[in-house]
């Protein structure tokens, strides 16, 4: 019985710190979400802008096609919010869990991706945000007009607006964090250099199909979220070639050492 006792204690004391850790996150998401709520006007006229600028002066306008619309996009804008301004808070809390369990070395070879994932969806949500929706509006309006002797106007609802818009900024931001995922890969020795080059032809059909299913439906978007990801790629493969290099002139030192001792 106290060999059982002993195997279980440190396995009971990883679940009560996991505990602790997740209520931390959850605490973050909710303190965010309820500022995000009370903010939610000021963050929706943030998001709205670049319908706004597309529109034009004294042009457009979002209208509601529900009664509980209103109250349920605050809450979207609320939610939305508490994810993008918790997750520095959710990954430091996933690194302090994982941190102790890894080697030194490991641990250095780590933190700069969980330091870069941040800095990465956050040029990609800019991207979206300053880039890609301004043109992607524009080209979207240039439809309204006279029809057949109707006018054609665009009357986006609140909601359906919302709804595009964190589609865009969460596609180009988990897409952009995609060198994170190759050069963890490669670390892992899941993949090389190599195989990255040899699966190019391939990453140019499967980011044209990523674009296609993450984005509107218009070439416009899809470009703009296809060729970056191709940029991405060819980055991420330079970057690893920089890293290979560094890792064999550390094993050639090793292995110098280790012959002169």
């Amino acid at each position: 019985m106290k060999d059982i006792d002993d195997s279980k204690a440190p396995l009971l004391d990883h679940l009560i710190e996991l505990r602790g850790r997740l209520l931390k996150c959850v605490y973050a998401l909710f303190i965010t979400g309820a500022i995000c709520f009370y903010f939610s006007e000021q963050l929706f006229a943030i998001l709205v802008h670049p319908l706004k600028e597309a529109f034009g002066d004294g042009g457009g306008r979002l209208v509601y096609t529900k009664l509980y619309e209103a109250f349920f996009v605050q809450v979207k804008i609320a939610v939305f919010g508490a994810f993008c301004l918790s997750f520095p808070i959710i990954a430091n809390q996933l690194w302090a869990f994982v941190a102790p369990g890894l080697y030194a070395k490991e641990k250095r070879a780590l933190l700069p991706f969980i330091i870069a994932t941040p800095f990465l969806f956050a040029m990609g949500a800019s991207l979206a945000y300053f880039v890609v929706m301004p043109t992607a509006f524009h080209f979207f309006l240039e439809f309204q007009g006279n029809s057949s002797g109707l006018q054609v106007e665009a009357l986006p609802s609140a909601d359906a607006y919302l709804g595009l818009v964190m589609q865009f900024i969460l596609a180009f931001g988990i897409s952009f964090l995609m060198p994170v995922l190759l050069m963890l890969l490669n670390r892992a020795g899941f993949v090389s250099r190599a195989q990255l080059i040899a699966l190019r032809r391939y990453m140019i059909v499967a980011a044209f199909i990523l674009a296609a299913v993450l984005t509107p439906p218009d070439v416009v978007s899809q470009l703009m979220l296809a060729i970056p990801l191709l940029a991405l790629y060819e980055i991420t493969i330079v970057a690893i070639w920089f890293t290979d290099r560094k890792q064999a002139k550390d094993v050639a030192a090793t292995e110098a050492a280790d012959a002169a001792s």
